[in-house]
Protein backbone atom coordinates (compact mmCIF):
# COMPACT_ATOMS: atom_id res chain seq x y z
CA UNK A 1 0.00 0.00 0.00
CA UNK A 2 1.73 3.63 -1.22
CA UNK A 3 0.50 6.30 0.89
CA UNK A 4 -0.19 9.36 -0.74
CA UNK A 5 1.96 12.49 0.06
CA UNK A 6 -1.55 14.06 1.69
CA UNK A 7 -2.11 11.23 3.69
CA UNK A 8 -3.57 12.20 7.09
CA UNK A 9 -3.49 16.58 6.13
CA UNK A 10 -6.34 18.62 5.47
CA UNK A 11 -7.73 18.09 2.22
CA UNK A 12 -5.72 20.85 -0.02
CA UNK A 13 -8.06 22.65 -2.22
CA UNK A 14 -6.54 20.67 -5.63
CA UNK A 15 -8.74 17.84 -4.04
CA UNK A 16 -11.97 19.47 -3.77
CA UNK A 17 -14.45 18.29 -6.30
CA UNK A 18 -16.39 20.90 -8.31
CA UNK A 19 -19.76 20.77 -7.02
CA UNK A 20 -21.62 22.61 -9.65
CA UNK A 21 -20.38 20.53 -12.25
CA UNK A 22 -21.03 17.41 -10.50
CA UNK A 23 -24.75 18.20 -9.93
CA UNK A 24 -24.96 19.43 -13.74
CA UNK A 25 -23.59 16.29 -14.70
CA UNK A 26 -26.27 14.63 -13.09
CA UNK A 27 -29.00 15.85 -14.86
CA UNK A 28 -26.94 16.37 -18.82
CA UNK A 29 -25.21 12.97 -18.47
CA UNK A 30 -27.14 10.10 -20.50
CA UNK A 31 -25.86 6.78 -19.86
CA UNK A 32 -25.48 3.74 -22.32
CA UNK A 33 -27.18 0.72 -21.29
CA UNK A 34 -24.87 -1.22 -23.56
CA UNK A 35 -21.44 -0.22 -21.58
CA UNK A 36 -21.27 -2.85 -18.86
CA UNK A 37 -19.70 0.37 -16.27
CA UNK A 38 -23.11 2.45 -17.19
CA UNK A 39 -25.24 0.04 -16.35
CA UNK A 40 -27.22 -0.68 -13.06
CA UNK A 41 -25.10 -2.69 -11.12
CA UNK A 42 -26.00 -3.39 -7.51
CA UNK A 43 -22.86 -4.25 -5.06
CA UNK A 44 -22.80 -5.50 -1.35
CA UNK A 45 -24.40 -1.96 -0.55
CA UNK A 46 -26.51 -0.91 -3.21
CA UNK A 47 -26.06 0.53 -6.68
CA UNK A 48 -22.78 3.23 -6.40
CA UNK A 49 -21.34 5.85 -8.77
CA UNK A 50 -20.69 8.95 -10.18
CA UNK A 51 -22.44 11.26 -12.25
CA UNK A 52 -18.74 12.25 -14.12
CA UNK A 53 -18.45 9.10 -15.46
CA UNK A 54 -22.04 8.22 -16.62
CA UNK A 55 -22.34 5.54 -13.86
CA UNK A 56 -24.47 7.66 -11.43
CA UNK A 57 -26.69 9.87 -13.23
CA UNK A 58 -30.42 11.28 -12.78
CA UNK A 59 -31.38 8.33 -15.51
CA UNK A 60 -29.82 5.35 -13.14
CA UNK A 61 -31.88 6.76 -10.23
CA UNK A 62 -35.10 7.23 -12.59
CA UNK A 63 -34.95 3.53 -13.44
CA UNK A 64 -34.16 1.86 -10.40
CA UNK A 65 -36.90 4.03 -8.54
CA UNK A 66 -39.57 2.30 -11.32
CA UNK A 67 -37.86 -0.58 -10.96
CA UNK A 68 -38.88 -0.66 -7.23
CA UNK A 69 -42.35 0.16 -8.03
CA UNK A 70 -42.78 -2.80 -9.96
CA UNK A 71 -40.77 -5.08 -7.57
CA UNK A 72 -43.64 -3.73 -4.32
CA UNK A 73 -46.50 -4.12 -7.12
CA UNK A 74 -44.93 -7.80 -7.65
CA UNK A 75 -44.70 -8.76 -4.00
CA UNK A 76 -47.89 -6.85 -3.37
CA UNK A 77 -45.90 -4.11 -0.62
CA UNK A 78 -48.52 -1.52 -0.41
CA UNK A 79 -47.42 0.23 2.73
CA UNK A 80 -45.60 3.44 3.06
CA UNK A 81 -41.83 3.59 1.68
CA UNK A 82 -39.61 5.01 4.38
CA UNK A 83 -36.78 7.29 1.99
CA UNK A 84 -33.86 8.73 3.50
CA UNK A 85 -30.84 10.75 2.22
CA UNK A 86 -27.15 11.71 3.19
CA UNK A 87 -24.91 14.68 2.70
CA UNK A 88 -22.97 13.68 -0.30
CA UNK A 89 -23.71 16.05 -2.91
CA UNK A 90 -25.51 13.63 -5.29
CA UNK A 91 -28.13 13.09 -2.76
CA UNK A 92 -30.40 15.55 -2.94
CA UNK A 93 -31.34 15.72 -6.23
CA UNK A 94 -31.56 11.91 -6.31
CA UNK A 95 -33.74 12.04 -3.56
CA UNK A 96 -35.91 14.69 -5.78
CA UNK A 97 -36.11 12.61 -8.70
CA UNK A 98 -36.95 9.31 -6.67
CA UNK A 99 -39.74 11.14 -5.37
CA UNK A 100 -40.87 12.11 -8.62
CA UNK A 101 -41.45 8.17 -9.84
CA UNK A 102 -43.01 7.23 -6.49
CA UNK A 103 -45.39 9.69 -6.50
CA UNK A 104 -45.98 9.05 -9.90
CA UNK A 105 -46.67 5.66 -9.10
CA UNK A 106 -48.86 6.55 -6.36
CA UNK A 107 -46.69 5.25 -3.46
CA UNK A 108 -46.87 6.36 -0.49
CA UNK A 109 -43.60 7.73 0.97
CA UNK A 110 -42.09 9.27 4.13
CA UNK A 111 -39.70 11.95 3.72
CA UNK A 112 -38.23 13.70 6.09
CA UNK A 113 -39.62 16.57 8.24
CA UNK A 114 -37.90 19.94 7.53
CA UNK A 115 -35.72 17.83 4.75
CA UNK A 116 -33.54 16.73 7.65
CA UNK A 117 -30.61 14.21 6.04
CA UNK A 118 -31.50 11.10 7.91
CA UNK A 119 -28.77 8.17 8.46
CA UNK A 120 -29.69 4.48 7.19
CA UNK A 121 -30.71 3.27 10.56
CA UNK A 122 -33.19 5.09 11.21
CA UNK A 123 -34.62 4.14 7.86
CA UNK A 124 -34.47 1.12 9.03
CA UNK A 125 -35.63 1.68 12.35
CA UNK A 126 -38.37 3.42 11.11
CA UNK A 127 -39.67 0.62 8.98
CA UNK A 128 -39.20 -2.11 11.69
CA UNK A 129 -41.64 0.34 14.26
CA UNK A 130 -43.97 0.28 11.22
CA UNK A 131 -44.26 -3.22 10.63
CA UNK A 132 -44.12 -4.28 14.44
CA UNK A 133 -47.58 -6.42 15.05
CA UNK A 134 -48.60 -6.04 11.56
CA UNK A 135 -48.98 -8.40 8.75
CA UNK A 136 -49.85 -7.05 5.68
CA UNK A 137 -49.73 -2.80 4.67
CA UNK A 138 -46.02 -3.31 5.28
CA UNK A 139 -43.45 -0.42 4.28
CA UNK A 140 -40.09 -0.82 3.37
CA UNK A 141 -37.01 1.87 2.24
CA UNK A 142 -34.85 3.72 0.23
CA UNK A 143 -31.27 5.34 1.67
CA UNK A 144 -29.73 7.24 -0.97
CA UNK A 145 -26.03 7.23 -0.18
CA UNK A 146 -22.71 5.75 -1.14
CA UNK A 147 -21.44 5.40 2.31
CA UNK A 148 -18.12 6.42 3.14
CA UNK A 149 -16.76 6.70 -0.42
CA UNK A 150 -15.40 10.15 -2.24
CA UNK A 151 -17.68 13.14 -2.80
CA UNK A 152 -18.02 12.79 -6.47
CA UNK A 153 -19.86 9.37 -5.58
CA UNK A 154 -23.51 8.32 -5.49
CA UNK A 155 -25.77 5.76 -4.36
CA UNK A 156 -28.92 3.98 -4.19
CA UNK A 157 -29.82 1.09 -1.87
CA UNK A 158 -33.64 -0.61 -0.95
CA UNK A 159 -34.40 -2.08 2.21
CA UNK A 160 -37.44 -4.31 2.12
CA UNK A 161 -39.81 -5.20 4.66
CA UNK A 162 -37.50 -7.01 7.09
CA UNK A 163 -35.87 -3.33 7.42
CA UNK A 164 -32.17 -5.08 5.97
CA UNK A 165 -30.21 -4.16 2.77
CA UNK A 166 -31.83 -6.13 0.24
CA UNK A 167 -30.63 -9.96 -0.29
CA UNK A 168 -29.24 -10.77 -3.84
CA UNK A 169 -32.63 -12.38 -5.48
CA UNK A 170 -34.46 -8.96 -5.04
CA UNK A 171 -31.21 -6.54 -5.85
CA UNK A 172 -30.82 -8.79 -8.96
CA UNK A 173 -34.42 -8.77 -10.01
CA UNK A 174 -34.41 -4.87 -9.60
CA UNK A 175 -31.03 -4.37 -11.90
CA UNK A 176 -32.31 -6.08 -14.31
CA UNK A 177 -35.39 -4.12 -14.18
CA UNK A 178 -33.41 -1.16 -14.40
CA UNK A 179 -31.47 -1.76 -16.58
CA UNK A 180 -34.25 -2.71 -19.32
CA UNK A 181 -35.49 0.81 -18.53
CA UNK A 182 -32.27 2.46 -19.41
CA UNK A 183 -32.07 0.41 -22.57
CA UNK A 184 -35.54 1.92 -23.21
CA UNK A 185 -34.25 5.22 -22.75
CA UNK A 186 -36.89 5.29 -19.75
CA UNK A 187 -40.04 4.26 -21.76
CA UNK A 188 -42.26 3.01 -18.69
CA UNK A 189 -40.77 5.23 -16.44
CA UNK A 190 -43.66 6.86 -14.78
CA UNK A 191 -42.73 10.45 -13.17
CA UNK A 192 -44.85 13.57 -12.43
CA UNK A 193 -42.69 17.06 -11.51
CA UNK A 194 -40.95 17.22 -7.91
CA UNK A 195 -43.48 20.58 -7.05
CA UNK A 196 -46.79 18.22 -7.87
CA UNK A 197 -45.01 14.94 -5.99
CA UNK A 198 -44.05 17.21 -2.96
CA UNK A 199 -47.57 18.06 -2.85
CA UNK A 200 -48.89 14.74 -3.36
CA UNK A 201 -51.47 12.98 -1.17
CA UNK A 202 -49.09 10.21 -1.05
CA UNK A 203 -46.20 12.08 0.30
CA UNK A 204 -45.78 12.25 3.77
CA UNK A 205 -43.34 13.83 6.62
CA UNK A 206 -42.03 11.71 9.10
CA UNK A 207 -39.64 13.04 12.01
CA UNK A 208 -37.06 10.59 11.71
CA UNK A 209 -34.76 12.48 14.32
CA UNK A 210 -36.94 12.42 17.69
CA UNK A 211 -38.02 8.69 17.00
CA UNK A 212 -34.75 7.29 16.54
CA UNK A 213 -33.72 9.31 19.75
CA UNK A 214 -36.37 8.60 22.26
CA UNK A 215 -36.51 5.08 21.64
CA UNK A 216 -32.04 4.44 21.91
CA UNK A 217 -32.73 3.98 25.79
CA UNK A 218 -34.47 0.98 24.64
CA UNK A 219 -30.56 -0.43 23.06
CA UNK A 220 -28.23 1.43 25.37
CA UNK A 221 -27.79 2.24 28.66
CA UNK A 222 -28.05 6.01 28.52
CA UNK A 223 -28.78 6.16 32.43
CA UNK A 224 -25.20 4.49 32.78
CA UNK A 225 -23.36 6.88 31.00
CA UNK A 226 -25.02 9.76 32.22
CA UNK A 227 -24.53 8.82 36.10
CA UNK A 228 -20.85 8.18 35.01
CA UNK A 229 -20.37 11.66 33.94
CA UNK A 230 -18.51 10.96 30.65
CA UNK A 231 -17.02 13.27 28.73
CA UNK A 232 -18.05 12.41 25.33
CA UNK A 233 -16.75 13.30 21.63
CA UNK A 234 -18.89 12.99 18.55
CA UNK A 235 -17.27 13.91 14.48
CA UNK A 236 -20.28 13.01 12.48
CA UNK A 237 -17.64 13.56 9.77
CA UNK A 238 -20.20 16.19 8.38
CA UNK A 239 -22.51 13.26 7.71
CA UNK A 240 -26.36 12.44 7.94
CA UNK A 241 -26.35 12.42 11.66
CA UNK A 242 -24.86 16.03 12.47
CA UNK A 243 -28.59 17.01 14.42
CA UNK A 244 -29.21 13.46 15.92
CA UNK A 245 -25.86 13.61 17.81
CA UNK A 246 -27.25 16.80 19.61
CA UNK A 247 -30.50 15.54 20.25
CA UNK A 248 -29.34 12.73 22.01
CA UNK A 249 -26.97 14.83 23.99
CA UNK A 250 -30.14 17.13 25.01
CA UNK A 251 -32.81 14.42 25.14
CA UNK A 252 -30.11 12.09 27.54
CA UNK A 253 -28.24 14.88 29.21
CA UNK A 254 -24.95 13.81 28.07
CA UNK A 255 -21.71 15.28 27.88
CA UNK A 256 -21.36 15.12 24.55
CA UNK A 257 -19.54 17.46 22.04
CA UNK A 258 -20.10 17.41 18.59
CA UNK A 259 -16.77 18.74 17.51
CA UNK A 260 -17.73 19.37 13.94
CA UNK A 261 -21.25 20.50 12.86
CA UNK A 262 -20.51 21.42 9.85
CA UNK A 263 -22.15 20.11 6.57
CA UNK A 264 -20.19 20.73 3.27
CA UNK A 265 -20.64 18.82 0.07
CA UNK A 266 -17.05 19.07 -0.68
CA UNK A 267 -15.85 17.59 2.65
CA UNK A 268 -13.36 19.96 2.67
CA UNK A 269 -12.58 19.79 6.47
CA UNK A 270 -11.67 15.88 6.32
CA UNK A 271 -8.10 14.88 6.36
CA UNK A 272 -6.92 12.99 3.46
CA UNK A 273 -7.42 9.36 3.22
CA UNK A 274 -4.22 7.38 2.70
CA UNK A 275 -4.47 6.60 -1.27
CA UNK A 276 -5.14 10.87 -1.70
CA UNK A 277 -8.61 10.67 -1.87
CA UNK A 278 -11.28 12.82 0.69
CA UNK A 279 -13.02 9.29 1.97
CA UNK A 280 -15.38 9.65 5.53
CA UNK A 281 -13.91 6.59 6.76
CA UNK A 282 -14.57 6.28 10.38
CA UNK A 283 -12.09 3.51 10.55
CA UNK A 284 -9.01 4.57 9.24
CA UNK A 285 -6.24 6.39 10.61
CA UNK A 286 -6.02 8.83 8.15
CA UNK A 287 -9.56 9.59 7.77
CA UNK A 288 -9.26 10.30 11.50
CA UNK A 289 -7.12 12.61 12.34
CA UNK A 290 -8.93 15.53 13.25
CA UNK A 291 -10.82 13.56 15.90
CA UNK A 292 -7.70 11.35 16.90
CA UNK A 293 -5.92 15.11 17.59
CA UNK A 294 -8.80 15.42 20.36
CA UNK A 295 -8.92 12.02 22.03
CA UNK A 296 -6.89 13.49 25.37
CA UNK A 297 -10.17 15.82 26.21
CA UNK A 298 -12.57 12.96 26.09
CA UNK A 299 -13.24 9.86 28.40
CA UNK A 300 -14.11 8.08 24.81
CA UNK A 301 -14.80 9.42 21.43
CA UNK A 302 -16.34 8.38 18.02
CA UNK A 303 -16.99 8.98 14.73
CA UNK A 304 -19.73 7.97 11.86
CA UNK A 305 -19.48 7.72 8.20
CA UNK A 306 -21.90 9.94 5.97
CA UNK A 307 -25.30 7.84 6.14
CA UNK A 308 -23.71 6.70 9.44
CA UNK A 309 -23.90 3.25 9.12
CA UNK A 310 -20.38 2.72 10.34
CA UNK A 311 -18.70 4.20 13.97
CA UNK A 312 -14.91 4.56 14.28
CA UNK A 313 -13.74 4.45 18.58
CA UNK A 314 -11.34 6.99 20.04
CA UNK A 315 -9.77 6.15 23.82
CA UNK A 316 -7.10 8.22 25.34
CA UNK A 317 -5.43 5.27 25.93
CA UNK A 318 -5.37 3.57 22.44
CA UNK A 319 -6.28 6.20 19.82
CA UNK A 320 -8.25 4.68 16.87
CA UNK A 321 -9.22 1.25 18.17
CA UNK A 322 -9.29 -1.03 14.07
CA UNK A 323 -12.92 -2.03 13.90
CA UNK A 324 -12.37 -6.01 13.99
CA UNK A 325 -10.66 -4.98 17.28
CA UNK A 326 -13.87 -3.43 18.23
CA UNK A 327 -16.59 -6.07 17.66
CA UNK A 328 -14.70 -8.42 19.88
CA UNK A 329 -14.68 -5.98 22.51
CA UNK A 330 -18.43 -5.33 22.06
CA UNK A 331 -19.36 -9.12 21.26
CA UNK A 332 -17.59 -9.89 24.77
CA UNK A 333 -19.08 -6.79 26.76
CA UNK A 334 -22.93 -7.35 25.46
CA UNK A 335 -23.30 -10.81 25.63
CA UNK A 336 -22.42 -10.41 29.20
CA UNK A 337 -24.68 -7.36 29.73
CA UNK A 338 -28.24 -8.46 27.96
CA UNK A 339 -29.40 -10.79 30.29
CA UNK A 340 -32.88 -10.68 28.44
CA UNK A 341 -31.67 -11.85 25.36
CA UNK A 342 -31.89 -15.32 24.02
CA UNK A 343 -30.28 -18.11 25.66
CA UNK A 344 -29.23 -19.24 22.17
CA UNK A 345 -28.86 -15.87 20.73
CA UNK A 346 -25.82 -16.57 17.99
CA UNK A 347 -22.95 -13.97 17.50
CA UNK A 348 -22.77 -12.93 13.65
CA UNK A 349 -19.69 -12.40 12.20
CA UNK A 350 -17.97 -12.10 8.19
CA UNK A 351 -15.47 -14.68 7.04
CA UNK A 352 -13.03 -11.83 6.68
CA UNK A 353 -13.57 -10.57 10.77
CA UNK A 354 -11.13 -11.59 12.98
CA UNK A 355 -10.07 -14.80 14.26
CA UNK A 356 -10.24 -13.44 17.94
CA UNK A 357 -13.95 -12.78 17.81
CA UNK A 358 -14.29 -17.01 16.89
CA UNK A 359 -12.48 -16.79 19.90
CA UNK A 360 -14.66 -14.83 22.09
CA UNK A 361 -17.71 -16.67 21.25
CA UNK A 362 -16.01 -19.74 22.38
CA UNK A 363 -15.28 -18.51 26.09
CA UNK A 364 -19.12 -17.40 26.08
CA UNK A 365 -20.43 -20.61 24.68
CA UNK A 366 -22.00 -18.94 21.58
CA UNK A 367 -22.61 -20.34 18.58
CA UNK A 368 -20.86 -18.42 15.79
CA UNK A 369 -22.32 -17.58 12.47
CA UNK A 370 -20.05 -16.99 9.60
CA UNK A 371 -21.36 -15.13 6.54
CA UNK A 372 -19.80 -13.83 3.62
CA UNK A 373 -19.30 -9.99 3.11
CA UNK A 374 -22.20 -8.01 3.22
CA UNK A 375 -24.20 -6.84 5.91
CA UNK A 376 -28.05 -8.34 3.65
CA UNK A 377 -27.06 -12.17 5.66
CA UNK A 378 -27.28 -10.70 9.32
CA UNK A 379 -31.00 -9.15 8.30
CA UNK A 380 -33.12 -11.99 8.78
CA UNK A 381 -31.15 -13.37 12.54
CA UNK A 382 -31.07 -9.90 14.07
CA UNK A 383 -34.88 -9.53 13.21
CA UNK A 384 -35.93 -12.85 14.69
CA UNK A 385 -33.43 -12.27 17.68
CA UNK A 386 -31.51 -15.41 16.75
CA UNK A 387 -28.46 -13.28 16.28
CA UNK A 388 -28.01 -11.25 19.10
CA UNK A 389 -25.18 -9.19 17.03
CA UNK A 390 -24.10 -9.12 13.55
CA UNK A 391 -20.65 -7.12 12.51
CA UNK A 392 -18.65 -6.95 9.59
CA UNK A 393 -14.78 -6.06 9.18
CA UNK A 394 -15.38 -2.59 7.64
CA UNK A 395 -16.74 -0.97 11.07
CA UNK A 396 -20.28 -1.84 10.38
CA UNK A 397 -22.34 -3.42 13.14
CA UNK A 398 -25.83 -3.86 14.87
CA UNK A 399 -27.30 -5.58 17.69
CA UNK A 400 -30.51 -6.31 19.25
CA UNK A 401 -32.91 -4.31 21.87
CA UNK A 402 -32.28 -4.94 25.40
CA UNK A 403 -34.84 -6.75 25.81
CA UNK A 404 -34.08 -9.03 23.02
CA UNK A 405 -36.12 -7.40 20.51
CA UNK A 406 -35.13 -6.10 17.28
CA UNK A 407 -33.55 -2.91 16.97
CA UNK A 408 -32.36 -2.24 13.26
CA UNK A 409 -31.46 -5.10 10.97
CA UNK A 410 -29.28 -2.68 9.02
CA UNK A 411 -25.77 -1.33 9.83
CA UNK A 412 -25.97 1.27 12.80
CA UNK A 413 -23.11 3.22 12.85
CA UNK A 414 -24.34 5.08 16.59
CA UNK A 415 -25.31 2.11 18.72
CA UNK A 416 -21.47 0.74 18.67
CA UNK A 417 -20.60 4.38 19.44
CA UNK A 418 -22.77 4.92 22.30
CA UNK A 419 -21.98 1.24 23.61
CA UNK A 420 -18.39 2.26 23.83
CA UNK A 421 -19.83 4.65 26.08
CA UNK A 422 -21.86 2.40 28.00
CA UNK A 423 -18.86 -0.06 28.50
CA UNK A 424 -16.76 2.21 29.81
CA UNK A 425 -19.57 3.63 32.12
CA UNK A 426 -20.10 0.20 33.84
CA UNK A 427 -16.83 -1.22 33.83
CA UNK A 428 -14.42 1.85 34.55
CA UNK A 429 -12.27 0.54 31.43
CA UNK A 430 -12.60 2.33 28.07
CA UNK A 431 -12.62 -0.17 24.86
CA UNK A 432 -9.29 0.34 24.16
CA UNK A 433 -8.67 -0.99 28.02
CA UNK A 434 -10.60 -4.00 26.90
CA UNK A 435 -8.96 -5.17 24.19
CA UNK A 436 -6.15 -5.21 25.83
CA UNK A 437 -7.56 -7.49 28.50
CA UNK A 438 -8.97 -9.51 25.92
CA UNK A 439 -5.25 -10.12 24.09
CA UNK A 440 -4.09 -11.09 27.57
CA UNK A 441 -6.43 -13.86 27.69
CA UNK A 442 -7.08 -15.19 24.26
CA UNK A 443 -4.26 -14.00 22.01
CA UNK A 444 -3.43 -10.75 20.23
CA UNK A 445 -4.20 -10.62 16.78
CA UNK A 446 -1.88 -8.96 13.64
CA UNK A 447 -3.63 -8.50 10.76
CA UNK A 448 -3.60 -6.37 7.32
CA UNK A 449 -5.79 -6.12 4.43
CA UNK A 450 -4.39 -5.48 0.96
CA UNK A 451 -5.71 -4.19 -2.13
CA UNK A 452 -4.49 -4.10 -5.40
CA UNK A 453 -6.28 -3.11 -9.05
CA UNK A 454 -7.99 -6.26 -11.07
CA UNK A 455 -10.34 -5.55 -13.55
CA UNK A 456 -13.88 -7.30 -14.02
CA UNK A 457 -12.30 -10.36 -15.90
CA UNK A 458 -9.46 -10.74 -12.88
CA UNK A 459 -11.94 -10.15 -10.69
CA UNK A 460 -14.78 -12.51 -11.97
CA UNK A 461 -11.60 -15.38 -11.49
CA UNK A 462 -10.88 -14.63 -8.19
CA UNK A 463 -14.77 -15.43 -7.20
CA UNK A 464 -14.45 -18.73 -8.97
CA UNK A 465 -11.45 -19.55 -6.78
CA UNK A 466 -11.93 -22.92 -5.06
CA UNK A 467 -10.14 -25.80 -2.62
CA UNK A 468 -8.84 -27.87 -5.23
CA UNK A 469 -6.55 -24.95 -6.49
CA UNK A 470 -4.91 -24.84 -3.19
CA UNK A 471 -2.39 -27.97 -3.41
CA UNK A 472 -0.09 -26.94 -0.22
CA UNK A 473 -0.95 -29.12 3.15
CA UNK A 474 0.82 -26.28 4.84
CA UNK A 475 0.00 -22.30 5.12
CA UNK A 476 2.97 -20.29 6.80
CA UNK A 477 4.65 -23.11 8.24
CA UNK A 478 1.11 -24.75 9.86
CA UNK A 479 -0.53 -27.02 8.54
CA UNK A 480 -3.99 -26.29 6.83
CA UNK A 481 -6.68 -26.70 8.60
CA UNK A 482 -9.69 -25.69 6.47
CA UNK A 483 -10.43 -24.51 3.26
CA UNK A 484 -13.27 -22.42 2.68
CA UNK A 485 -15.12 -21.22 -0.31
CA UNK A 486 -18.94 -21.27 1.31
CA UNK A 487 -19.20 -19.75 4.53
CA UNK A 488 -19.70 -22.16 7.45
CA UNK A 489 -22.68 -20.10 8.76
CA UNK A 490 -25.22 -20.27 5.87
CA UNK A 491 -22.68 -22.09 3.35
CA UNK A 492 -23.76 -19.16 0.91
CA UNK A 493 -20.02 -19.09 -1.78
CA UNK A 494 -17.69 -16.12 -0.12
CA UNK A 495 -16.98 -15.06 -3.64
CA UNK A 496 -13.11 -16.00 -3.05
CA UNK A 497 -11.50 -18.08 -0.51
CA UNK A 498 -10.10 -18.22 3.12
CA UNK A 499 -7.41 -20.43 4.44
CA UNK A 500 -6.99 -21.40 7.89
CA UNK A 501 -4.62 -22.83 9.91
CA UNK A 502 -4.67 -22.99 14.11
CA UNK A 503 -2.84 -19.45 14.33
CA UNK A 504 -3.94 -17.03 11.24
CA UNK A 505 -5.66 -17.71 8.09
CA UNK A 506 -6.15 -15.32 4.89
CA UNK A 507 -8.72 -14.79 2.59
CA UNK A 508 -8.66 -13.40 -0.54
CA UNK A 509 -11.78 -11.81 -2.59
CA UNK A 510 -12.68 -9.49 -5.35
CA UNK A 511 -14.57 -6.23 -4.76
CA UNK A 512 -18.38 -6.01 -4.76
CA UNK A 513 -17.87 -1.68 -5.99
CA UNK A 514 -14.53 -1.34 -6.88
CA UNK A 515 -11.94 -2.34 -9.65
CA UNK A 516 -9.45 -4.02 -7.03
CA UNK A 517 -9.53 -7.23 -5.47
CA UNK A 518 -8.92 -7.51 -1.60
CA UNK A 519 -6.22 -10.40 0.54
CA UNK A 520 -7.00 -10.08 4.25
CA UNK A 521 -4.74 -12.26 6.29
CA UNK A 522 -4.19 -12.82 10.88
CA UNK A 523 -1.61 -14.00 12.37
CA UNK A 524 -1.83 -14.70 16.23
CA UNK A 525 1.84 -15.61 15.64
CA UNK A 526 3.22 -12.32 15.32
CA UNK A 527 4.08 -10.03 12.62
CA UNK A 528 6.73 -12.10 10.56
CA UNK A 529 4.12 -14.88 10.36
CA UNK A 530 1.76 -12.30 9.12
CA UNK A 531 4.21 -11.20 6.58
CA UNK A 532 4.21 -14.61 5.21
CA UNK A 533 0.76 -15.58 5.01
CA UNK A 534 0.39 -12.42 3.03
CA UNK A 535 2.58 -13.65 0.63
CA UNK A 536 1.56 -17.00 0.02
CA UNK A 537 -1.94 -15.78 -0.51
CA UNK A 538 -0.55 -13.24 -2.87
CA UNK A 539 1.11 -15.91 -4.83
CA UNK A 540 -2.39 -17.98 -5.08
CA UNK A 541 -4.21 -15.01 -6.23
CA UNK A 542 -1.45 -13.71 -8.94
CA UNK A 543 -2.06 -17.42 -10.34
CA UNK A 544 -5.56 -17.14 -10.36
CA UNK A 545 -5.23 -13.71 -12.03
CA UNK A 546 -2.95 -15.14 -14.49
CA UNK A 547 -5.52 -18.26 -15.21
CA UNK A 548 -2.79 -20.91 -14.40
Amino acid sequence: MTLSPFAGKPAPTQLLVDIPRLVTAYYTGQPDASVPTQRVAFGTSGHRGSSFDLSFNEWHVLAISQAICLYREAQGIDGPLFLGIDTHALSTPAGASALEVLAANGVTVMIAEGDEYTPTPAVSHAILCYNRGRTSGLADGIVITPSHNPPQSGGFKYNPTNGGPADTHITKWIEAKANELLAARLAGVKRISFEQALKADTTHRHDYVNTYVADLINVIDLDAIRNAKLRLGVDPLGGAGVRYWSAIAEHYKLDLDVVNREVDATFRFMSVDWDGQIRMDPSSSHAMQGLIGLKERFDVAFACDPDHDRHGIVTPSGGLLAPNNYLAVSIDYLFQNRPQWRADAAVGKTVVSSGLIDRVAARLGRRLYEVPVGFKWFADGLFDGSLGFGGEESAGASFLRRDGGVWCTDKDGLIPALLAAEMTARTGRDPSQAYRALCDELGEPFSVRVDAKANPQQKALLSKLSPQQVTSTELAGEPIQQILSHAPGNDQAIGGLKVMTENGWFAARPSGTEDIYKIYAESFIGDDHLKQLVQQAQALVDGAISGN
